[in-house]
């Protein structure tokens, strides 16, 4: 994880250089909103004594990001975000021991904000009406949850009622860019995001995964 944050952070910090001589330079802004869909995670320890599982599971939400941009190049844009998204989700787990079962489940609420730096590699020239592109990007997210009703369970402590983490992320995605004239593009994009796993280190016992954050997005870009 960290080397390819590192690789990217490089990939970016070379493309600002690349800009330093072009002369062609045309700043934009825009918006885009859409779905965000979180990875889920789970845990077992089976052991002669008890059985211990844990797990959670996210729902959908609405994302929104807003950006502004510069294409320094032909094919090459440089692009800062701040992306924001909410997902429902429930934590679950089940001990089983000789002294008897203890569990909870407790639905909560999440919220993600981050500030990304991508780069974005274009397939076609900035004149033609229909542009593909690639991108990668790095930068810094904080989620926080919350719980959101009341938890039901035996014999077992819920989680708090509030956590918060801020944490390196890398977003990699695949869009297209269709204009429309007179400096309006529509955009659609499809992002991955991956970052370290607050909701899986509140479980009992703790995940293991990555969070993964998907995120499917339309909106309108305009070139000033």
């Amino acid at each position: 994880m960290h080397r390819i944050v590192v690789g990217a952070a490089i990939m970016l910090f070379l493309a600002t250089a690349v800009a330093e001589a072009q002369e062609d330079r045309r700043v934009f802004v825009g918006a885009v909103a859409g779905v965000s869909t979180l990875s889920a995670d789970a845990r077992s320890d089976i052991t002669t004594d008890g059985a211990d599982v844990s797990l959670y599971k996210p729902e959908n939400g609405p994302a929104l990001n807003l950006l502004v941009g510069m294409h320094v190049w032909e094919y090459v844009t440089v692009q800062a975000n701040y992306i924001w998204n909410r997902n429902d989700l429930a934590l679950a787990s089940v001990r089983s021991t000789d002294r008897g079962p203890s569990f909870y489940e407790q639905p909560r609420t999440s919220s993600q904000h981050a500030i990304v730096g991508d780069l974005l590699l274009y397939f076609r020239e900035q004149r033609s009406v229909v542009r593909p592109y690639l991108s990668i990007g790095v930068g810094v997210v904080r989620l926080e949850t919350r719980v959101d009703g009341p938890a039901r369970g035996r014999n077992a402590v819920p989680p708090s009622e509030t956590a918060r983490a801020t944490g390196a992320t890398l977003r990699v995605a695949v869009g297209l860019d269709l204009t429309l004239g007179h400096g309006w593009s529509v955009r659609y994009s499809f992002s991955e995001s991956v970052s370290g796993n607050p909701i899986g280190a509140q479980l009992s016992p703790p995940g293991q995964r990555n969070l993964a954050n998907f995120q499917n997005l339309f909106g309108v870009v305009r070139v000033l």
